[in-house]
């Protein structure tokens, strides 16, 4: 049960980040990584605002834990996501050989699990983490959109 706290508490730090990028109406998608009970990094999705398709949550937050950590390798933190990372962010996931991905919401479209295992073999997954709460805010944001 302490766990599931802990996930859960991390999980809202990552959707108030996918609140920003709606805010800057950007796919709502917010990651942070966490490292001994720390948040290291904190990140959103920036396709737009940088004009850059690799501008994903996870991608952006990965850089940013690297340089903190100076290492290219983040073996000792876990990666919160709101949305089940895509094929892209799974590779870059699996390159950082990060210990943990936790997320929300499950992307039925576009999530890396539709095209097997693509993470390190050490990454423990755990999905399903405020999932209603991932979902609404992507609903929520497209509905808009299509107004």
């Amino acid at each position: 049960m302490k766990d599931l706290i802990k996930h859960e508490y991390f999980i809202k730090k990552a959707l108030e980040e996918a609140q920003k990028a709606a805010d800057k109406g950007e796919v709502p998608v917010g990651a942070v990584i966490v490292v001994e009970n720390k948040i290291i990094a904190r990140a959103h999705n920036l396709t737009q605002t940088l004009n850059d398709v690799t501008a994903h949550a996870e991608i952006m937050a990965i850089t940013s834990a690297a340089n903190f950590l100076n290492s290219k390798y983040l073996k000792e933190c876990s990666l919160y996501v709101t949305l089940e990372p895509c094929t892209m962010c799974a590779g870059a996931i699996y390159w950082s050989q990060i210990n943990q991905l936790v997320f929300g919401a499950l992307d039925l479209k576009r999530g890396y699990s539709l095209h097997g295992n693509l993470l390190h073999p050490t990454t423990n997954v755990i999905s399903g983490i405020c999932g209603n709460e991932s979902s609404r805010l992507l609903k929520d944001f497209f509905e808009k959109k299509r107004k």
